[in-house]
């Protein structure tokens, strides 16, 4: 009896032996996959993969590139997305519908330093701020689900994107080539802005005391009419109903395009209704902040309901790119008031061509 107990224990505990070793080979199995995994994100040179993005780069290119765009992006009061966008697309090979997702990730994290300078020195201009808000809102989540319903193919997105950017760029130069007109009023005030920043330039050069406030904007009347303000002794009348149509539209365009659609909505401002550069930069990123939170959630709440496209952003890739755009927006806003308004403006006009010209010659297999 005591043996038939003896072998029946012995053989126990043999099983509870043999379990915990299969047990510890399972794990040790399960510990090195996960182990390559990781060693497979992180390699030689700080390369990641992203797994969301289906891309592999080095940690260092997105902040980089980002603050590089940003900086001069900045001072016309687009965040840098939408030359992101192709460079993601292009250069990275970031082509799933997710792509409009992280550029929005990088808005946010990136304009709040921008917007904070510009309003540190008084340029925000806030009933156009929040007229673009209310405009671009509903545009943008609108144009989020045209983007992934309707144009989740890389080609037939670049050849939309590149129809908007070249509308842009050839009214903007078309503009910028024109003899004064009706416009006279904002090039005054502009040009007096910057003799005022080269005065205190040249005051801090000689060491004499300088007043740093570049606070020049003041609202004369908001109402659901019109939107009024100074700036530098011109004043600038609007219709408030159409800066609400032309940001709902900017705003679809926007949502569609994966840039908050607050961004390209300096470029109709100057162009279309002749405000300063100076003063519309600020509101033009703070409605790109907003638009962006919203497009952001819009995609993330959608994307379990399209298991078989990528529509969630990639939540690294985007702060990493959001870091670079943070630094670089920042000092972008800082420096903007030494440079032209007419050079700003060139700027923006050259590499919205440059980028719808490169969109289109790739959507042509070119």
């Amino acid at each position: 009896m005591r043996l038939a107990i003896s072998s029946i224990t012995t053989s126990q505990d043999r099983q509870k032996q043999l379990d915990t070793y299969l047990n510890a080979l399972v794990y040790s199995h399960e510990y090195n996959n996960i182990r390559d995994c990781m060693s497979s994100r992180t390699r030689i040179g700080g390369r990641m993969f992203f797994q969301t993005a289906g891309i592999e780069v080095a940690l260092w290119i997105p902040p980089l590139v980002a603050f590089v765009i940003s900086f001069f992006t900045s001072m016309g009061g687009v965040s840098g997305a939408f030359l992101l966008l192709p460079f993601q697309m292009s250069f990275l090979g970031y082509t799933a519908p997710s792509v409009s997702a992280t550029n929005q990730l990088f808005n946010i994290v990136a304009i709040p330093s921008g917007v904070y300078r510009y309003w540190k020195e008084g340029r925000m201009v806030w009933p156009l701020t929040w007229v673009v808000v209310a405009g671009t809102l509903p545009g943008v989540l609108i144009g989020a689900f045209v983007r992934i319903s309707y144009l989740p193919n890389p080609k037939n997105f670049k050849v939309f994107a590149a129809a908007v950017l070249f509308y842009i760029g050839v009214k903007m130069i078309r503009d910028l080539v024109k003899k004064k007109s009706a416009n006279t009023g904002k090039a005054n005030s502009e040009n007096r802005f910057q003799e005022m920043v080269r005065q205190q330039h040249s005051k801090n050069m000689q060491q004499e005391p300088a007043n740093d406030d570049f606070s020049t904007v003041k609202v004369t009347h908001f109402n659901l009419k019109r939107l009024g303000y100074t700036f530098y002794g011109e004043s600038f009348d609007v219709s408030f109903w159409g800066i609400f149509a032309l940001s709902l539209l900017v705003g679809i365009v926007g949502g569609i395009y994966g840039i908050g659609g607050g961004s390209i909505i300096a470029p109709f401002f100057v162009t279309f209704f002749g405000l300063p550069v100076y003063t519309v930069a600020g509101a033009a990123l703070m409605g790109t902040f907003v638009t962006s939170i919203a497009g952001v959630t819009f995609y993330q709440i959608i994307a379990p309901f399209y298991p078989n496209i990528s529509v969630a952003p990639d939540w690294f890739l985007g702060i990493l790119f959001g870091i670079g755009g943070m630094v670089g927006m920042y000092l972008g806003a800082r420096c903007q008031k030494f440079v032209p308004a007419k050079t700003i403006k060139w700027m923006l006009a050259a590499i919205i061509i440059f980028t719808a010209t490169k969109y289109l010659s790739e959507s042509l297999g070119y």
